[in-house]
């Protein structure tokens, strides 16, 4: 591990000025390429001490040797020197996106003799004019074959086409009218290639014209009671809007539109984009990328228009980006796009209306990617198995653990504080064995001893059924061991692993809850969210894990499972409060004043301990409605909670795991 400061420029080396610097380790290779408005100021944040910088950029400047720049004149030319690098040098700790370079395109080629319609893959080659990408191929063919009844461009290869020259006769779709067949000079090259390009027309979005032509003519036909040519031209308008259904109409306008929207969570993000052409989506893609440096979602996106737009000039950059964050040089950014262009491209977030409706729509579909790849990844038998070999040895366990449980505290402000438990069995999870507790024992923010409280209850638990079932199983059972029914308990088996969602403190009292209770074959461990660090008792230093560790990842998907599974339970706690809360007796007091009022206090309880002249302070609330307030609270009386007369717990219904 290399001393950032061994290779540290000397004061009043490097410039004040735009620029693009690279990295590079012992042995020359890049390892990450970066651009900054300063490279003075820029470079100065990597020399820091290592204490203080990102977990990700520490790995990065240790693992570097050298450090160099390039003076450039702007920050747009610093992006494109930036993206340059980053293609040529493939460094490894740049964001990586995991880019499926087959997606397929609807292509035309423009630059043959007679134009072909077909599907191509791979790199854009000049002169083809392209539409897309699709998610799948045949959602191309499909459409393509309802706008060759329109539009009857030749579709064949090469070799097809003059193996028909050479014949003098048309090929099937020739004889069945899906091509004007140029092989035998049924249309002249002008006329195919004027087929071809209102095709491309058409599908860039000009269609509302095209249609209205159509149906002129057949207006026309049928007053002069030419009712084939009529009924032909019918059918031909038919194929053609059954064409445009496969693209759903999104926006009111013609507009023409990328919408790009990121999903992410420490490890990886999802990036998926909508190509919005006349008005229609035109074309979906998506991509996964490693969080491999300390990045936001700012920058992800200025990744991702990197990728998008690096190879692209012209029509194939729209006049108009929508995203989720603006890049941190939005205006380089912007230029650097209207220059990819030729004309004025407008970089913006989505304020309101349809656009923003839209934008939702795609955050959805990035969502639903991550989810997807993190399903895929925590499927696969192998990668599950590896995942817990790493986890074993990391931890130093005998054995991997095959049965993982993970516990996290949630509550709002100190209240209604609620344990969640959340069970993974070899690498899976099992929901049917989730539980949720609530924290009666105290009040207020103290997570170390609600960990402490909800781990003692869960192992309580394990040892009472221990001792009403017994361990002897099969022939090795005493005589007076009670009988086996067969049935799984509740609490009957204990993990080989127990997770906690924090750091040191909270390991600390969940070993001390398992050591008061004489248990001692429960290895313990923490994964604090910030750092991604897993933290052992009686240890100072914490365990990191490699960011690309499966072991990780596993650790990962448990503590975020248990974390989820505890808000929604809170939440579902806080509202059934909030229904019943004293504040719906006072007249003319509606939601939103409502949930500033407990916004703003914290609590009903605090709430009822303001004054008048407080309440007044909130925004909205005046001198009648906040005395109204006072007396409503001064007048209510508690509901009685729902009571279990047999153990003396309060009930609560819930939707996936039991509340203990």
């Amino acid at each position: 591990m290399a001393d950032p400061s061994s290779y540290r420029p000397k004061p009043g080396q490097i410039p004040d000025s735009p620029g693009v610097y690279k990295f590079r380790d012992e042995h020359r290779r890049v390892i990450y390429v970066g651009k900054a408005k300063s490279l003075r100021q820029r470079l100065a944040n990597y020399f820091q001490d290592l204490a203080s910088l990102h977990p990700r950029t520490r790995t990065m400047v240790t693992t570097a040797a050298s450090v160099e720049w390039t003076v450039v004149s702007t920050e747009v030319e610093a992006l494109q020197l930036e993206y340059s690098w980053i293609k040529e040098f493939d460094p490894r700790f740049n964001v990586k996106y995991r880019d499926d370079k087959s997606y397929p395109y609807l292509a035309v080629t423009l630059n043959e003799e007679f134009p072909r319609v077909q599907v191509m893959r791979g790199a854009k080659k000049k002169g083809v004019r392209y539409f897309g990408p699709y998610g799948h191929a045949w959602a191309i063919r499909e459409t393509v074959d309802l706008m060759l009844r329109v539009f009857p461009v030749r579709t064949c290869s090469a070799g097809v086409l003059r193996n028909h020259q050479q014949k003098g006769r048309p090929c099937l779709l020739g004889y069945i009218g899906k091509c004007s067949a140029p092989c035998v000079g049924r249309v002249t090259p002008e006329e195919h290639r004027e087929l071809a390009e209102e095709f491309c027309d058409f599908m860039a979005g000009r269609t509302g014209t095209y249609i209205r032509r159509l149906e002129k003519q057949m207006t026309a036909a049928a007053e002069e009671m030419e009712y084939e040519k009529a009924a032909r031209l019918r059918d031909d308008i038919g194929a053609l809007k059954r064409a445009l259904e496969k693209n759903a109409v999104v926006l009111a306008d013609a507009t023409d539109a990328d919408l790009i929207a990121v999903a992410e969570d420490e490890l990886e993000a999802a990036v998926q984009i909508f190509h919005v052409r006349g008005g229609r989506v035109r074309g979906q893609r998506g991509w996964v990328t490693d969080k491999v440096e300390a990045v936001d979602t700012a920058g992800l996106v200025e990744h991702a228009l990197q990728q998008l737009y690096g190879e692209e000039k012209g029509d194939a950059v729209p006049k108009e980006v929508l995203v989720p964050a603006l890049p941190e040089d939005t205006g380089a950014v912007s230029q650097w796009l209207s220059d990819r262009r030729g004309s004025n491209v407008s970089l913006r977030i989505p304020q309101r209306g349809d656009k923003k409706d839209l934008m939702e729509t795609v955050q959805r579909n990035a969502q639903q990617a991550l989810a997807l790849h993190k399903t895929k990844r925590a499927s696969d038998l192998t990668t599950r198995s590896r995942a817990l070999e790493e986890i074993a040895e990391a931890l130093g366990l005998d054995s991997a653990p095959l049965r993982i449980e993970c516990f996290d505290i949630s509550h709002l402000q100190g209240e209604d504080v609620v344990a969640s438990m959340v069970v993974f069995e070899d690498g899976l999870a099992r929901k049917s064995e989730y539980r949720r507790f609530q924290i009666k024992g105290f009040e207020g923010q103290d997570d170390v001893r609600s960990m402490h409280e909800v781990i003692s209850r869960r192992f309580k638990r394990y040892l009472a059924e221990k001792d009403r079932t017994g361990e002897w199983i099969g022939e090795d059972a005493p005589e007076d061991a009670p009988e086996d029914d067969g049935k799984r308990k509740r609490f009957a088996y204990p993990p080989q692993l127990v997770v906690v969602d924090g750091g040191q403190p909270q390991v600390a009292a969940a070993q001390r809850a398992l050591d008061e209770l004489g248990i001692d074959d429960v290895a313990v461990c923490g994964l604090a969210k910030r750092l991604e660090e897993v933290w052992l008792p009686h240890d100072d230093d914490p365990v990191v894990l490699p960011r690309s560790s499966e072991g990780l990842y596993l650790l990962q998907r448990v503590r975020d499972t248990a974390h989820d599974f505890a808000i929604r339970y809170q939440r579902s706690k806080r509202t059934k409060r909030i229904r019943i809360s004293p504040l719906d007796a006072v007249p003319g007091l509606g939601e939103t004043r409502k949930q500033a009022l407990i916004k703003h206090f914290g609590s009903v309880k605090r709430l009822k301990q303001a004054t008048i002249e407080q309440i007044c302070e909130v925004p909205g609330m005046g001198r009648k409605t906040a005395e109204s307030v006072v007396v409503a609270l001064a007048q209510a009386v508690p509901a009685a909670p729902a009571v279990n007369t047999a153990t003396g717990e309060i009930i609560e219904e819930n939707d996936g795991g039991s509340t203990t």
